[in-house]
């Protein structure tokens, strides 16, 4: 017998080892981004269904101050589930604490009154400024999520019916012009997931995630109607309605999440303005991975600024756009200094306007006079098996005030040798 142990044990196959997932700049992945297992919400704790605790089902009452008592209620009790059941419930911005956490069974639904939104400092549009809060708010939390198959509705369609006839008025009317809450913010956090949930009509940003680490966003469904929602003209949609703002974050997985909004879809942001650089609210986002997810129609599928400084280690991969605008979007804002690369973007199928898109920025920007001031850069970035029907593979438009270096494009059907660029900016382009 011990014989036959050995031979047996000397004949085996060995065990093939898993695959080294890398990032761009060749750095070893970590396992954490390989783990889409969704939390399970039984062991979250006490469960404190909001009914239970004098919360109406009646969606004609703004029920805030109700709804933020069970809220404080399971924070005061050690933490636990804040669960809205079946039915909907009109609210304005709440606050999640430390050890809570959110389960929408039924329907979150916004106040249409900025009233019920305090304005506080906050974070938007790459500064750090007083503003109005979100409908869902979690600061300084670990381990908060927001689950359930049940509905988170912002509507916002009187926002957006405002902002369009503010832009008439004033065509320089700015988003914070028109004052318009976001959907979930969550600041200064670490170990967040936010799954399966239906996100929707958000009268400005969706999701939007600054300064935390270690952010998943698995299986959700984020939508905002991009036409007829104003009469005087019915191509307008929900304006500025972005699907996820990922903000001087680091470790960010977004796995399976279909996304339709009038705007961009995962946006990476940091910080602006000639000195943004110096400014310690700004920051990096690095070690971004969005994955097998499904766009309809959409501005950007995968956008890099305007308010950026630094991205590095960003992959886009095996999804599929319906009517996306572009696919990959570097937008390069004349008055700050931006680094974007280390970017991949593989195994995409569908259809898009344009594929590659890199314009220098021309809204709403205040150029100021700096003697040392960085020339931008988009380095390092790669496309490759691209299944996409396009008529347009990329748009890309050089400038003085950034260089573009070792672009990589070797995705088929795309015809991208069919347009070369001869600039000096673009340099060390690949075609295969």
């Amino acid at each position: 017998m011990l014989a036959l142990a050995v031979m047996t044990a000397g004949t085996a196959k060995p065990k093939k080892k898993p695959a080294v997932e890398r990032w761009p700049d060749g750095t070893v992945m970590d396992a954490w981004f390989k783990d889409t297992t969704k939390v399970d919400v039984a062991a979250l704790g006490k469960q404190y269904v909001i009914t239970d605790f004098g919360v109406r089902r009646d969606s004609t009452v703004v029920q805030t101050k109700a709804i933020q008592a069970v809220i404080d209620r399971a924070a005061q009790a050690g933490g636990g589930v804040v669960v809205i059941p079946e039915g909907t419930f009109l609210t304005g911005a709440l606050f999640f604490k430390q050890g809570t956490h959110l389960h929408v069974v039924g329907r979150l639904k916004g106040s249409d009154r900025i009233i019920d939104f305090p304005y506080m400092k906050t974070r938007i549009e790459g500064e750090t400024c007083t503003y109005f809060c979100a409908l869902v708010n979690a600061d300084g939390v670990d381990g908060f999520s927001i689950s359930g198959k049940g509905t988170i509705d912002g509507n916002g369609l009187n926002y957006w019916q405002e902002f369009w006839i503010r832009r008439k008025w004033n065509p320089q009317c700015t988003n914070k012009d028109a004052q318009r809450p976001r959907l979930t913010y969550i600041s200064n956090a670490k170990n967040v997931t936010i799954q399966d949930v239906h996100l929707i009509n958000s009268p400005f940003w969706t999701n939007h995630v600054y300064k935390s680490t270690h952010v998943r966003y698995l299986d959700c469904y984020i939508y905002a109607p991009t036409e007829n929602i104003w009469a005087p003209d019915p191509t307008r949609g929900a304006p500025s309605s972005d699907a996820i703002d990922i903000d001087a974050c680091t470790d960010v997985l977004i796995n399976g999440c279909y996304m339709h909004v009038n705007d961009d879809a995962v946006v990476l942001k940091g910080g602006k303005g000639t000195w943004a650089d110096k400014d310690e609210t700004n920051g990096d986002c690095e070690r971004i991975l969005i994955q097998n997810c499904h766009y309809g129609k959409v501005h950007g599928c995968l956008t890099l600024g305007s308010e950026s400084l630094h991205d590095r280690n960003v992959i886009l991969r095996n999804c599929h756009t319906e009517r996306a605008d572009r696919v990959l979007w570097l937008k390069m804002r004349p008055d700050t200094p931006q680094h974007y690369e280390y970017v991949t973007v593989e195994n995409i199928t569908g259809r898009c306007k344009r594929f590659l898109f890199v314009h220098p920025w021309s809204q709403f920007f205040k150029p100021e006079k700096r003697d040392d001031m960085p020339l931008s850069r988009c380095n390092n970035i790669t496309l490759r098996n691209i299944q996409v029907d396009t008529p347009t593979p990329y748009d890309v438009k050089t400038s003085d005030k950034y260089e573009l270096i070792d672009f990589t494009i070797d995705g088929k059907p795309l015809a991208f040798a069919k347009n070369p660029v001869s600039t000096e900016q673009l340099q060390h382009i690949v075609y295969e």
